[in-house]
């Protein structure tokens, strides 16, 4: 009988464990920060949490479960079971932690047997009372049914919530242990109508027989268990005239979660009950009384295999907690801080230049020397002598090479040359200057327009008396294209500025002009009469392109 239960548990489980394995992993989804389900007993510690006072945060309050079951019900004593019979339960579950819940259960099963063994001794009170024996050497069947009423308190203990892999499990496993009371009523089917059994053609005792025997008892029983089975009278406590014990639980279960609110569960439970009448008869089949054995009674136990559905109730609450991994929180916690005080970088500048050491090409710079982006003092005129020792700060290319002091050298002969070199001194020698060419429809500059405009810079640099007229164009007399070619201007303005270290007061700013490249930008040199704004506002803001 065992056998049959275990490989309809084993079965149920794999046609199950197949359709939730596709299920969900994810994390457990409980909003730390939801006051609503923090019950008023723990909401002081929830606050000092939020407010970084309190490392742990409040346990939530968390729904009921209301479980309905159906199976299997057997019970093992002296008369072996027949298998299946019916059971029904039902309960209520709350979770007092992450691991432990508590449980208050109701069974009402309904218990089988019969025994292919024959008794020709030793015959109870339930068979002596109906006249058994009525003859020398006569064989009986011990048989029962027993109905069973159980109310327990359980503890349940889940075993696989704390995850440190996955944030959540859609199947659980538990064990049960637990205390109650049993409530049962025992029969015997002792007479066939109102006259007794005749079982003398029944051929018992050979085990290999066993199920014929079985098969030939149904034929002649008639399930009209009529007759009291042995109990003691009023020896033991009675409920209702049905015998009452004390009872000590134990099983295991697992459950698939179907949804947050449904899950289904597979559990069997086995019930220790301090008594060997749940079957109806107090002693073990030991065949004739002149055996040699000694009777001796042996406690009877009944087991519930069933698969039943349980509901999650509740309002303001999370689901029940051995759903929750407790880790869930600390690891999305640390994956994606959103609670955490996490200290503002510190980035070592061992020079105090404002560039920080991993990114500085010059990183001993001396203290108020200005520098670039890259941390290396500035050399404005780049004459060589960085800008913090410079005592001439512009020196013209042509006054170079300069001394220690960055001082330019322009020796002149006498006072009539003073005019004429203040004039070349001043002059700009630029030379022509490259354009910059553009994709159509765009403002983006290429890496080749970089390249280019680096090269105008090192140029700029060279001439620090130059100022550069930067040019662009339109075909057609609309605000996009004007808006365009405005874009194009400041996009070359603004990567020699921002870029390159160029003073925007060096640049005239032109756009919308005619006569030209309309995708490309014209560099020159500013002539006499060259004036112009180094800033326009855009003509079309609402026209400016990402």
């Amino acid at each position: 009988m065992a056998s049959k239960k275990y490989t309809i548990l084993l079965g149920l489980f794999a046609l199950i464990s197949s359709c939730v394995s596709a299920q969900d992993q994810s994390g457990s989804g409980s909003d730390w920060r939801d006051s609503s389900v923090i019950p008023p007993s723990r909401m002081a510690q929830h606050n000092e949490f939020l407010n970084n006072q309190y490392n742990f945060p409040a346990k939530p309050r968390n729904q009921w479960e209301l479980g309905v079951k159906v199976g299997a019900f057997t019970i093992g004593g002296d008369v072996p079971s027949v298998f299946p019979t019916p059971g029904f339960g039902i309960h209520v579950r709350k979770a007092l932690g992450y691991v432990f819940s508590l449980r208050a259960e109701y069974i009402y099963g309904i218990g089988k047997g019969l025994n292919w063994k024959a008794r020709t001794s030793g015959f109870n009170n339930s068979w002596i009372g109906n006249g058994y024996p009525t003859s020398p050497g006569q064989q009986i069947f011990d048989n029962y049914k027993t109905t069973v009423q159980d109310l327990s308190l359980q503890g349940i203990f889940t075993m696989n919530n704390i995850r440190f892999h996955k944030g959540k499990t859609n199947f659980v496993l538990y064990g049960i242990a637990g205390i109650g009371a049993t409530v049962y009523n025992a029969k015997v089917n002792t007479l066939n109508g109102s006259t007794p059994y005749d079982f003398s053609g029944i051929v018992g005792n050979v085990y290999k027989d066993r199920h014929q025997t079985r098969q030939d008892l149904k034929n002649i029983l008639d399930n009209s268990y009529e007759t009291a089975g042995e109990n003691d009278g009023n020896a033991r406590a009675k409920l209702f005239g049905n015998t009452l014990r004390f009872s000590k639980t134990f099983g295991a279960g697992m459950a698939f979660k179907l949804s947050k609110r449904v899950n289904l569960a597979i559990e069997d439970r086995f019930t220790l009950v301090n008594d060997d009448l749940l079957d109806g008869q107090r002693w073990q089949n030991v065949g004739q009384a002149n055996s040699g054995r000694v009777l001796t009674p042996s406690n009877d136990a009944y087991n519930f295999l069933s698969v039943g559905l349980n509901f999650n109730l509740g309002g303001k609450s999370v689901e029940p907690l051995w759903w929750i991994n407790p880790l869930d929180y600390a690891y999305s916690e640390i994956n994606s801080p959103k609670h955490m005080k996490l200290p503002k970088p510190v980035l070592d500048d061992a020079d105090g230049d404002g560039v920080t050491d991993q990114f500085d090409n010059e990183p001993n710079t001396p203290a108020g020397a200005p520098v670039d982006s890259h941390g290396v003092a500035r050399d404005t005129d780049g004459d060589g002598v960085p800008d913090f020792r410079d005592k001439e700060l512009i020196t013209p290319t042509i006054c170079q090479p300069v001394d220690a002091d960055g001082v330019g050298k322009c020796p002149c002969p006498d006072s009539s040359c003073f005019e004429g070199y203040m004039m070349k001194k001043n002059a700009c020698d630029i030379g022509d200057l490259p354009s910059v060419s553009f994709s159509s429809r765009t403002f983006k500059l290429s890496k080749d327009a970089e390249a280019v405009l680096a090269s105008v810079a090192d140029r700029l640099r060279q001439n620090p008396n130059c100022h550069i007229v930067v040019t662009s164009y339109t075909c057609e007399p609309s605000k996009s294209a004007q808006q365009l070619s405005w874009d194009r201007v400041n996009t070359v303005i603004s990567y020699l500025v921002e870029k390159q270290g160029i003073s925007q007061d060096r640049f005239v700013f032109k756009y919308g002009e005619t006569g030209g490249d309309c995708n490309t930008v014209d560099l020159r040199s500013a002539e006499t009469g060259d004036e112009g704004p180094n800033t326009v506002p855009a003509p079309h803001p609402n026209l400016r392109r990402r």
